[in-house]
């Protein structure tokens, strides 16, 4: 959505990578910002490189199962969720740490508290894109028409997405029958409070053990209510 909004130009999985890529590969990022600066995606914990960052935080117990989901399509694990969430818990999944740790790394990090660090819930962007949108062009400094945003959340719901994804496969293609496993898509539901369903009693009382203070500040523990599922869908991923 905010690549179409900042170039009013339709969002494939390739431009998207091209012009917005990874930190690491920005080297020849595309000016974007209406001040020549360029947007740079990342899943790194903060460091003292940046200068101005939008961090979306999602629900733990809904990343533990959106990344449980991811890497058994890629193929990297065999285990079961449970030997999943223990690691996960622990910040050994991947290379970014605890969801605990990088949260709180980036709240408690010098641009949030100089004030170029804007805070977005996954939870709101769903529920209130527009308004999230919004709050995002303020912070960049943006001024957009309101059709081109109305156009940019239409054009990346989620099944709008999973189209994006039949015309550029990102995992879980399958050359023989020449279509997307639906089981190991990157854009699945991108539920909202979907672990309600899906944890065992234990499981949300593990994760909450550890992490319950860090859902508490961000209110998460408040407002994740199964009803947010029926929401219609307004940003795709890897959830």
């Amino acid at each position: 959505m905010l690549f179409e909004i900042l170039t009013k130009c339709d969002a494939s999985f390739d431009d998207v990578n091209r012009y917005i890529p990874d930190v690491g590969l920005h080297g020849t990022a595309v000016p974007l910002m209406p001040n020549g600066g360029r947007v740079i995606k990342t899943h790194e914990a903060y460091r003292p490189d940046y200068k101005r960052a939008l961090y979306i935080v999602r629900d733990v117990r809904d990343v533990a199962l959106s990344e449980y989901a991811y890497q058994k399509a890629q193929g990297w694990i065999s285990c079961t969720f449970q030997e999943f969430l223990n690691a996960f818990v622990r910040g050994t999944v991947n290379g970014y740490g605890s969801w605990e740790e990088h949260v709180r790394g980036w709240l408690e990090s010098p641009l949030a508290a100089g004030g170029n660090l804007i805070v977005v819930r996954y939870s709101d962007l769903r529920r209130n894109t527009k308004a999230s949108l919004s709050k995002i062009m303020d912070f960049l400094g943006v001024n957009v028409d309101k059709q081109i945003v109305e156009q940019a959340i239409h054009h990346n719901s989620v099944q709008n997405m999973r189209k994006k994804e039949d015309r550029t496969p990102q995992i879980g293609y399958d050359p023989r029958t020449k279509s997307i496993d639906e089981d190991k898509r990157f854009v699945r539901s991108g539920v909202v409070g979907g672990w309600r369903e899906r944890l065992t009693p234990a499981q949300a009382e593990f994760v909450l053990q550890r992490a319950g203070r860090m859902l508490a500040q961000l209110g998460f523990e408040e407002d994740e209510t199964p009803a947010a599922s029926a929401v219609p869908r307004a940003v795709g991923g890897a959830g």
